[in-house]
């Protein structure tokens, strides 16, 4: 009995250690001042932003020198007529091999966009992505449920499924199963940013998109493309809503009695796998 126990206690351990999520450790090394105009006050000023920036993300662990760090953050500030530019290269520290290279520019350093900066230079860095798993959608209609089921996979590719399309016209429903595949985006954050959707400040918890290619659906489907959507996931990450927009599924013509609104799309999944 105590050897079943133990097993079952060694598989738990093994499983939570698959399921974990790492957080990356990034070095962004003090930023130098360059071409003469810009001063080192203000590269150290835009340095610490850089960092202040990251860490509240609280999805990596950000240091400021090279020891132990796993990718390493070197930046330039300098000043060409009246246009302030930041640049930055990332690097992985193991292999030495360069991940990407980052721009901003503004005419002061109060204006450069220092999130849409860190959001550039971590962009290859593999931050946790709460998306990974399966997730399922379901719109209940008058005629029946509309599901979509699609799996995000660890590469960013979305396999899906199941993606229901549904139209309602003159009293008449058509249904189709769907299904296909794709790719996806993630850009996730520890502490809620604030979007602006429909005149009002909502928070979100990160930013995803899906490019999808689709068969057996309603031809307005046969492609979905939508970029860009805030998403909010509830305590566990068990569940997440699009904020500021949809994956379209549909469309109805005739009236709030069939459903709210003329267009329809998925915007509440949960977590089934």
């Amino acid at each position: 009995m105590k050897r079943v126990v133990l097993f079952l206690l060694l598989m738990t351990l093994a499983m939570g250690a698959v399921f974990a999520q790492r957080t990356p450790v990034v070095a962004v090394i003090p930023f130098e001042a360059t071409g003469g105009r810009a001063t080192p006050d203000e590269a150290s000023r835009v340095s610490r932003q850089v960092v202040a920036e990251l860490n509240s993300w609280g999805s990596l662990n950000v240091l400021q020198t090279e020891a132990g760090a796993e990718y390493i953050v070197r930046g330039t500030l300098s000043k060409v007529g009246a246009n302030y530019i930041l640049t930055a290269t990332t690097t992985d520290a193991r292999s030495k091999k360069k991940l990407n290279e980052s721009t901003e520019q503004s005419v002061s350093i109060g204006e450069l966009s220092i999130f849409s900066f860190c959001s550039s230079i971590v962009q290859n860095v593999p931050l946790p992505n709460y998306l990974l798993g399966t997730w399922q959608s379901t719109i209940n209609m008058p005629d029946g449920p509309v599901v979509c089921i699609i799996e995000c996979k660890s590469d960013r590719t979305a396999i899906v499924e199941r993606y229901d399309t549904w139209e309602h016209k003159k009293n008449n429903s058509l249904r189709y199963e769907g299904y296909g595949n794709g790719t996806y985006s993630y850009a996730g954050y520890f502490v809620r940013r604030t979007i602006t959707v429909n005149s009002q400040q909502i928070q979100i918890d990160a930013m995803t998109g899906f490019n999808l290619t689709l068969e057996e659906t309603l031809p307005e489907q046969t492609s979905v493309n939508q970029g860009r959507l805030g998403i909010q996931f509830n305590a566990d990450r068990s569940a997440f809503d699009i904020i500021n927009g949809s994956l379209p599924c549909g469309r109805n013509y005739d009236g709030t009695a069939v459903y709210p609104s003329e267009y329809i799309g998925f915007t509440r999944f949960v977590k089934i796998k």
